[in-house]
């Protein structure tokens, strides 16, 4: 294993952004994050055990019941979540994503972080798709910033590693420091990767993970409304696709475990 540079934008494919488009107040902030994969990728999810969840990730685990996703996007400063028209806002963004990236709206992924109960204005994302599409290139660190809230750290990491002679990479960015508990992901996680597997083998994989990663984390006691632990696999990488627990299902759950060592402050 060889730690490498990039964060989301490490695999094959896979390109980020981040901009400021209004939700939040201070225009220094980036508030808004979008990670897309230039071809449908396999994907998994894991979300919180709260038992109020965020509208974003009942979107979500709708879009990806069929295990595929191309994008990525996530808001920061408001948590989409507790509001009347909250799904109605999460299958907004998600229609933006598909008209300004042209694929299905089912293919992406919607996240939120921020303050809970207040209502989302989907304006200023509307207004901001031009230059989040603009924003698109090997910016994972602009993705890590437009999710933070009150994260002290910009949190991302990126390996290589190699399945039956191909080299894979896989890459993360994660926000979170506060509403951090057992029984889930414990905050918002995305990673991309260019291996190729199954879409039910990386959610095997991404499940098995979690319960001696992430779920061993906390800071405060409190599970929160939007976690959730995202990963697309768009297989750039042309490994031999994985499709049971073999070597290579070993090998690749290896070098994932690396995302529950991130810097949480």
């Amino acid at each position: 294993m060889k730690i490498i540079n990039g964060g989301v934008c490490a695999a094959t494919g896979f390109t980020a952004g981040g901009i400021h488009c209004g939700i939040r107040k201070n225009k220094t902030k980036k508030d808004l994050s979008l990670i897309f994969s230039e071809k449908r990728a396999a994907a998994a999810a894991v979300y919180t055990t709260n038992l109020v969840k965020g509208a974003p990730l009942v979107v979500t685990k709708n879009h990806i019941a069929d295990g595929y996703a191309q994008a990525i996007i996530c808001n920061s400063g408001n948590a989409n979540t507790c509001n009347a028209n909250g799904i109605e806002i999460a299958e907004g963004m998600s229609k933006l994503v598909a008209e300004t990236m042209n694929i299905s709206e089912n293919d992406v992924v919607v996240a939120s972080t921020g303050v809970i109960g207040q209502p989302l204005d989907i304006e200023p994302i509307k207004n901001g798709m031009d230059e989040l599409k603009n924003s698109l290139g090997n910016n994972s660190l602009d993705a890590a910033e437009g999710i933070m809230t009150t994260d002290t750290v910009v949190k991302e990491i990126a390996v290589s590693f190699e399945i039956g002679g191909k080299e894979c990479k896989i890459g993360g960015i994660a926000k979170g420091s506060g509403m951090i508990h057992p029984n889930m992901a414990t905050m918002l996680v995305f990673i991309t990767t260019d291996c190729a597997i199954l879409p039910e083998m990386l959610q095997k994989a991404l499940s098995g993970d979690i319960k001696n990663t992430f779920n061993m984390v906390s800071v405060d006691g409190d599970t929160s409304t939007n976690d959730m632990v995202c990963i697309m696999a768009n297989g750039k990488a042309e490994n031999a696709v994985i499709d049971s627990e073999n070597e290579a299902f070993e090998i690749m759950k290896k070098y994932k475990k690396i995302f529950g060592k991130m810097k949480i402050f």
